[in-house]
């Protein structure tokens, strides 16, 4: 059994959310969408980070998403 993660300070909850996926651009931007904003009105699809608390975080591993332009 692995250790669990640990939370990022510099990213709050949304670094080990089920909910969070990151996209990096080209130039080694991080950006850490909420995949939760699709269906519930309450949360930002870019939340300003650190994210101390949120209505619906859920334990687990960000999703790695696609390179941006």
């Amino acid at each position: 059994m692995s250790a669990p993660r640990a939370r990022d300070p510099a990213i709050g909850l949304c670094s080990i959310c089920a909910h969070a996926s990151v996209q990096h651009n080209r130039r080694g931007s991080a950006f850490w969408r909420c995949r939760a904003s699709d269906t519930d009105a309450r949360l930002l699809r870019y939340p300003p980070l650190p994210v101390r608390a949120c209505p619906a975080w859920r334990e687990g591993e960000p999703e790695a998403g696609a390179s941006t332009s």
